[in-house]
Order: C-alpha cells, then sequence, then structure tokens
C-alpha cells in the first residue's frame, strides 16, 4: 500500500504542476489484493494511510482529488468499497459506498464474489464542486444506467465512475458503456481506472476515459500508468441536454401483458 500511496500522490503532484485543479484517481487506489490482503490492511476511514495522504496533498496544493475508492473497515466489521471526494483544503466534501457488488463468472473462467467481504451501500451521492454537482459512482455501478439518470435529473453536471475493469470486460464493453451513460445524462463522464497485472495474474483493462456531454471521448489514458489532462467546458452540459432534453421526457408505462 505505501508503494502505492507514493505512486498515486507523484502523479497528482504531476498533474497539478500541469495546471490540474482536479484530480481523479482509480477504483482501490490503496491497494488492490486478493480478499484477505484487502482485509488484513483495511482500516476505519478516520485512521486510513492513503486518505491521510490524500487529503494533505489537497491541503497543501489546493487541488480537489476524487479517491476513486479505498477498502475502509466499518464498525460492523465488514469493508465498504468507498469513493471520496477532498476539497481544495483537504476536508472530506462527500464520499459514497459503491452501491452494485461485482459478482460474476466470466467465460474465461474468472470469478469474482465482491459481496463475500463488502457491504453493498444504500445511497447515491452528489457533492458540490466549484465546477457544478458531480455524482459519485464506481465500476460495477456504470452497468445500472438507472442510477446516473437519477443523479443527471438531479443535477449532477458530471459522474465520477472509478474503475477496475477486466480485460475481458473492458474490452468489450468499458468505451461503450461510458459513453452511454454520458450521451444519456448529458454529463461528463471521468473514469480514472486501473491497469497492467495483478495479483494471480489478473489484469485490468486500464483506458482511462473522460468523455464529453455528447458522448464524444476527450482523453483515453491508454493500458499504461500515467496523466492525462482535459479542460472541460461546462456549457456543453446545457447544450448537450436543451438538444436532446430527455431527462425531461420520462413517461410511467405499464409492464408488457403476456398473451
Amino acid at each position: 500500500m505505501d508503494t502505492n500511496i507514493e505512486e498515486a500522490v507523484r502523479l497528482a503532484r504531476i498533474a497539478r504542476e500541469k495546471g490540474a485543479v482536479f484530480s481523479l484517481m482509480p477504483e482501490n487506489v490503496g491497494l488492490l489484493g486478493p480478499g484477505g490482503a484487502m482485509r488484513d490492511q483495511a482500516t476505519p476511514e478516520h485512521s486510513h494511510p492513503a486518505l491521510s495522504s490524500f487529503r494533505d496533498l489537497c491541503a497543501k496544493t489546493g487541488m480537489w482529488i476524487l479517491v476513486g475508492s479505498l477498502a475502509i473497515l466499518r464498525d460492523d466489521g465488514r469493508l465498504a468499497n468507498r469513493s471520496f471526494l477532498i476539497n481544495g483544503t483537504g476536508d472530506l466534501a462527500a464520499r459514497y459506498d459503491k452501491i452494485h457488488m461485482f459478482d460474476v463468472d466470466l467465460e474465461n473462467g474468472e470469478q469474482y464474489r465482491e459481496s463475500d467481504a463488502y457491504a453493498p451501500g444504500t445511497v447515491a451521492q452528489l457533492a458540490e464542486t466549484p465546477w457544478g454537482l458531480i455524482g459519485l459512482t464506481i465500476c460495477y455501478d456504470v452497468r445500472f444506467p438507472l442510477l446516473y439518470r437519477t443523479l443527471a435529473r438531479e443535477g449532477a453536471a458530471m459522474v465520477s465512475v472509478p474503475s477496475a475493469f477486466t480485460c475481458s470486460t473492458g474490452a468489450a464493453h468499458w468505451h461503450v458503456l461510458l459513453r452511454a451513460r454520458a450521451i444519456e445524462t448529458g454529463c461528463y463522464v471521468l473514469a480514472p481506472a486501473q491497469c497492467g497485472t495483478h495479483y494471480g495474474n489478473r489484469e485490468t483493462y486500464g483506458h482511462s476515459l473522460i468523455v464529453d456531454p455528447w458522448g464524444k471521448v476527450l482523453a483515453d489514458g491508454g493500458d499504461e500508468p500515467g496523466v492525462v489532462i482535459v479542460d472541460l467546458d461546462m456549457s456543453d452540459v446545457d447544450s448537450a441536454r436543451s438538444s436532446i432534453p430527455s431527462l425531461d421526457h420520462d413517461r410511467s408505462f405499464m409492464m408488457p401483458k403476456m398473451l
């Protein structure tokens, strides 16, 4: 974990030196390891070394940081996959516990049971930033469009999707899902993602993306660690939503009848 924290801080400092005012980090930025290691190194929020380091960095640089997620030990002994938004003075502006658990059996034999260790969150989260409201989500949440539509209808101009997508699902679905969420909501989608090979030869897809409200990919971080910087024009949110005001066109309907 110490090495991961040091590297995340180093990259965030590079981003700040290049002019970034808001830096986003991927899911499990403190540690991505097997379940036992995650539990052994999980701590309560108030004593987590990664969160402390990132808050200190924000206080020193004035930059906002979205900590993609950390494994946080809850009072009941279970873990939370929790995302944090830190403001430019180092204070916590918001926290969000991942709602949808990644419990899947992939065709290539990979198995994941996130719910074995983690308690799912139950509350969606919006937060104020100097650039507009942001909705917080994590990874597997991206497959549940109602969450994003709800955040957008409540005022989100941006949504964060920090992730550790597998290579097989990432190659097939990552770009499509993120572009779809942007198009459906008229939001900027900000999706920092893990890349590389981890424990047990687990591989994550990478390709951190920034997608504009029209569905255009503005930046793709590729499959190596690094920093990408994009200027966001927040007026594009209103432009996309006025062009296709689908957020205002919901209608109730009945379930289909079986013949």
